[in-house]
């Protein structure tokens, strides 16, 4: 019996000890970061020593900024990777930057001796107060001698200044120090919010099948980071080639440095719906309306909150009648992709009433209610072995669910990479990027564009020329709209926009005024008439366009001006010189196009009359 019973507890403690599973954490360092217009893809890899059977290694001291949906795991050796799970841990935060550290307890400093300085202030207000309560000296039936007023006087006199000014110190300085708190509060601003922000991890199961050594990558996408382009663009003269110096401007406050990385800069964005649009039917019928389509985007974002208004990390979303789900964040924010026609979204959390909401925006926030119903504890199921839910979890915003993907066994130089969809420029250098929300300037690209200049100039509207650049097969260098700064002639001239959204076979770069060619419009009165003619009333115009080229050497240019278009028939227009110029019929643009050499002047006229009945006013330019 007792051989038996000594059998069944060994079997026990052999099935208890092979359920236990070993946890280790591992400490990763960022290899590789690919910034999007918005938020970026880390990729970190480690090689870990595993024992035989199965481990759950803890990646940690990652971004609270993780999307769940985004985390792959791959793996290379004789392991299988059985689940990927996310959470924040609140009780171990990430360190904050050393710059920070010391702005805040320099502001502590402060405070400290603002706090000292108030209670000296109360305690100088006392002793005025108790003075002043005590002024009356000698009592009622006491004879007060000259000489005993007079001392009294002296010292009333002395002690009240002593008192003032010594209060009117410990205000000035307590102006200073506030001064001083307020410039370290702003400074505190421009690094960082003062929150501190729980620590990132991600757990991976493996299953070693013997004792080995394997390379983990792990990727993700974070927020809090992007960039956006800008261009120096560079003409030394209008004989040489136009140069575009292409930049990225890159900000990250991850909350993790990026040091020595490898940096690709793509023109993509996650955040756009990469599902295709799909037409409803059109029903055409009376009294019927033709089909809406409202929603922008198939990506709905929002925000789950208590009663209280305090976030709800690990809240299930999930769209009505499909498994397509997602979590929220430890602030309890929420994207997920919806399929076209999808109209309603399930959100639910352990404690709290399930909701049916329907989809009318892009933006659905949401507030969860308790349930009265729920019990008070609540077993979930963990790592593959059944447990209560313990405080220390509860505090680290366990997310469970996560969507596995993937998991399987001076000028920096650039190389542009065109995708179907987007184009990536791979920084050829290591390359980093502090968690400090400043811009970070990287050149990608410096362009010599072949370009063909000219000068254009409207002076009925201003009589200022442009120069304008016309490049040819810009569609090859991958440019994206963004602001540019202007220099001519080593000048720096001003700012302008580049813009490639609209443009056609050629893209125009306006680089801005030239003070060296001067354009004049004149109104010639001696020909300015009006006469009757029978029933009809006629008005003349005359202008002349007086150009000079101060420059050294030969430039093309355009000039435009305008006729009137008549409406109606009765009107009629007239046209006497144009000194050759191009007529627009239709809009009544007159345009000039010709070469100018250098210190040449040249004129041009333009003489028109408009006819219409005499018993009719018409106002005529």
């Amino acid at each position: 019996m007792k051989k038996l019973f000594f059998l069944i507890l060994c079997l026990i403690f052999s099935h208890t000890y092979s359920q236990e599973i070993t946890e280790k954490k591992v400490l990763s360092e960022v290899n590789e970061v690919t910034v999007f217009i918005k938020d970026a893809q880390i990729t970190r890899k480690k090689s870990v020593d595993l024992t035989k059977g199965i481990t759950i290694l803890k990646f940690i001291n990652l971004s609270p900024f993780i999307d769940t949906k985004s985390i792959q795991v791959k793996a290379n050796g004789n392991i299988t990777v059985l689940s990927v799970n996310h959470q924040q841990n609140y009780i171990d935060k990430l360190d904050k930057q050393q710059e920070l550290i010391d702005l805040e307890a320099k502001l502590q400093v402060i405070e400290s001796k603002m706090n000292l300085e108030k209670t000296y202030v109360d305690i100088l207000k006392e002793e005025l107060s108790f003075l002043q309560e005590n002024r009356n000296i000698g009592g009622k039936n006491e004879e007060l001698s000259v000489s005993n007023l007079k001392e009294a006087s002296i010292f009333y006199s002395t002690k009240l200044t002593a008192l003032k000014l010594k209060e009117i110190e410990r205000y000035k300085t307590l102006n200073e120090l506030n001064k001083s708190k307020n410039d370290v509060n702003l400074q505190i601003k421009t690094l960082t919010s003062k929150r501190d922000f729980p620590n990132g991890e991600i757990l991976v199961k493996i299953d070693a099948k013997n004792n080995t050594k394997a390379n983990f990558e792990l990727s993700y996408l974070v927020g809090n980071t992007g960039w956006y382009p800008t261009y120096d663009i560079r003409a030394k003269n209008i004989n040489e080639p136009i140069e575009i110096i292409y930049k990225a401007n890159i900000k990250q406050d991850t909350k993790i440095d990026w040091n020595n990385v490898k940096l690709r800069l793509s023109s993509g964005n996650p955040n756009i719906s990469g599902v295709a649009p799909e037409l409803k039917t059109y029903f055409l019928n009376y009294n019927t309306l033709p089909p809406t389509y409202n929603l922008i985007s198939n990506e709905i974002k929002g925000k789950v909150v208590d009663e209280n208004q305090s976030p709800i990390p690990g809240a299930n979303v999930v769209v009505v009648g499909t498994t397509i789900g997602a979590s929220t964040d430890f602030d309890g924010n929420y994207s997920i992709t919806i399929p076209n026609n999808s109209s309603q979204l399930e959100f639910s959390y352990i404690g709290y009433e399930s909701q049916i909401k329907q989809i009318t925006s892009a933006t659905l926030n949401v507030n969860l209610k308790e349930d009265s119903q729920t019990l008070d504890e609540v077993v979930i199921v963990g790592y593959g072995s059944k447990k209560r839910k313990s405080a220390n979890e509860v505090l680290e915003g366990k997310v469970s669910g996560v969507q596995i993907r993937g998991a399987s066994s001076i000028q920096i130089p650039a190389e542009q990479v065109v995708k179907q969809t987007t184009v990536d420029f791979d920084i050829e250098i290591p390359y980093s990027i502090k968690s400090d929300n400043k811009n970070y300037a990287v050149d990608m690209a410096n362009y010599n564009l072949p370009a063909a200049y000219k000068y254009f100039c409207v002076p009925k509207i201003d009589k200022d020329a442009f120069l304008i650049a016309n490049i040819s097969d810009w569609e090859k260098y991958n440019l994206l709209e963004g602001e540019a700064t202007i220099f001519f002639e080593d000048t720096y001239i001003g700012k302008t926009l580049l813009d490639v959204r609209y443009a056609t076979d050629t893209l125009q770069i306006s680089l801005g005024r030239d003070k060296n060619v001067s354009v004049k419009r004149e109104k010639v009165k001696n020909f300015t008439t009006k006469q009757f003619i029978g029933s009809k009333k006629e008005e003349t115009r005359v202008w002349n366009i007086f150009v000079k080229n101060n420059k050294n050497q030969k430039i093309d240019m355009l000039i435009f001006d305008q006729v009137p278009v008549s409406t109606l028939e009765e009107i009629k227009v007239d046209i006497f010189e144009t000194s050759k110029a191009k007529h627009t019929l239709e809009t009544g643009e007159i345009k000039w196009d010709f070469s100018i050499e250098p210190n040449e002047s040249k004129k041009f006229e333009l003489k028109y009359s408009v006819k219409y009945p005499k018993n009719r006013n018409l106002i005529i330019e």
